[in-house]
């Protein structure tokens, strides 16, 4: 009898703890429901008790004074104190000191010298500025021409940028969108801000200005200029954003596109690791799972990639001092990510940035940031990103019936596959692997960027002509 009653313990103690497993997968696997957000908080400077808003829409030119640029130049004149790489190693430490000085000759001896000429290519697209939410926000706008219009069905885009880019990722993607292309029945009317806190867009002026108020300032800017309804395209950054406005406010988007398919819920977790052992089971062919990378690897790459994600999510304001106070290593610190992001192959070459994206791009981009003093307000998104606020909303557990699209470019972060997406996107239209590209895929392959969004745009078949 004893031995019964010490066996019915033993079953009740362990059927309690499975129960308890079984409640609690569940609590944490569950989708949530959509909070309600308030879409209009005030991030200018003071209190905003007095705040009266300014709807208007201004022409923007870039002019930096001459004098500006002198300056710059003196700066990179000084001599370097750089410490030599050790024997035999190329960028496997950091950005090499002997490729960082050849950089900064250029930037300071050719780049500056005609400076005239890439601040007029910067101004080849039409850009305007307008006030939303005590912001000054800046952004590309390219209107479609009527003889496109004639012919094509036209739709609003919001094209979003993320760190360490800027709208110069888009200057090739940009034009595309609005041509007379014979490969679709659809051009875009696009819209391509600076992230609050990047570019010529201000900075907010107190904690908490995360991606969920990101996209409310992006989707509220898409309403100042009469889109209530429009695509989203993003990368990085431009990616949570835009999966946070489907999420927030899906009566807007007609449709959300990726190239940097991230979901970080508990099942999306467990779905990884299942994945990684069974990548046959779930993904659709041999070409796919090639692709994917195994889930110790996933974290060992993650890991020796992300210190600066540590640096910026922690003390944003530390390494922002040190990059805004020396244009050399702002240089340093961005082209780093760049060379990274060239891929397996060349990330140990000296010339893979000029091969990959081009000298001039890369430089224009770092640019946009010193001009800016942005290193610091643009950091500061990381920290405000981990915070407890954020965190508690939970939004990669809230679904979304917005059509979404998923491109996976083969050197970029590792991508969830569309059976971990659909957890949170319930209407999956398209899903594509790519043999190439990485993670500025608008910089390094803007056409086969544009192939795959015009074909989600296809799949989700607003307008189909007879």
């Amino acid at each position: 009898m004893k031995c019964l009653v010490i066996f019915g313990l033993i079953v009740a103690v362990f059927a309690g703890i499975a129960g308890y497993g079984y409640l609690l997968f569940t609590d944490l696997t569950r989708p949530l429901p959509r909070p309600e957000y308030k879409d209009d908080t005030y991030w200018g400077p003071g209190d905003g008790k007095n705040y009266v808003p300014d709807t208007k829409i201004y022409d923007f030119k870039l002019d930096v004074p001459k004098a500006e640029i002198e300056d710059l130049r003196q700066q990179l004149n000084r001599t370097l104190r750089l410490t030599d790489p050790l024997d035999g190693i190329a960028f496997e430490y950091g950005f090499n000191t002997y490729a960082l000085e050849q950089f900064v000759e250029y930037w300071r001896d050719k780049y500056l010298t005609k400076w005239k000429g890439r601040q007029d290519y910067l101004n080849s697209l039409k850009q305007y500025t307008t006030e939303i939410q005590g912001l000054k926000i800046h952004y590309i706008h390219e209107r479609v021409a009527e003889e496109v219009a004639e012919k094509k069905h036209v739709y609003p885009l919001l094209l979003l940028h993320g760190w360490p880019g800027s709208v110069r990722e888009f200057y090739d993607f940009i034009p595309m969108l609005g041509k007379d292309q014979n490969i679709t029945d659809y051009s875009f009317e696009v819209v391509a801000p600076s992230l609050v806190g990047f570019g010529w867009s201000d900075a907010a002026t107190r904690v908490g200005f995360n991606a969920a108020e990101m996209a409310t300032v992006m989707r509220n800017l898409m309403l100042r200029l009469g889109h209530k309804k429009f695509f989203i395209q993003g990368g990085d950054w431009g990616s949570i954003i835009g999966s946070n406005l489907a999420t927030l406010y899906p009566d807007n988007v007609l449709g959300y596109h990726s190239n940097m398919c991230m979901l970080t819920t508990p099942l999306s977790i467990l779905k990884s690791v299942y994945i990684n052992y069974y990548p046959e089971k779930v993904l659709k062919s041999r070409m796919f799972y090639d692709h994917h990378v195994g889930i110790w690897e996933k974290y060992q790459l993650l890991l020796a990639e992300s210190g600066y994600y540590h640096l910026q999510a922690t003390k944003p304001d530390t390494i922002g001092a040190a990059l805004d106070s020396s244009p050399v290593a702002l240089a340093a610190y961005i082209l780093e990510k760049f060379q990274t992001c060239t891929g397996p192959s060349l990330q140990q070459d000296f010339g893979a940035i000029v091969t990959v994206f081009g000298l001039e791009a890369v430089l224009d981009n770092l640019m946009i940031y010193y001009l800016n003093n942005a290193a610091t307000t643009a950091a500061r998104f990381y920290a405000e990103n981990m915070s407890k606020p954020y965190r508690d909303l939970q939004l990669d557990r809230v679904q979304t019936p917005v059509p979404m699209g998923c491109a996976r470019f083969r050197f970029d972060l590792p991508a969830a596959s569309e059976w971990q997406l659909q957890d949170k996107f319930t209407n999956i239209k398209h899903s594509m692997y790519f043999q190439h590209g990485g993670h500025f895929a608008a910089l390094e392959m803007p056409s086969m960027l544009y192939n795959d969004f015009t074909a989600f745009v296809q799949k989700v078949g607003l307008h189909v002509k007879s």
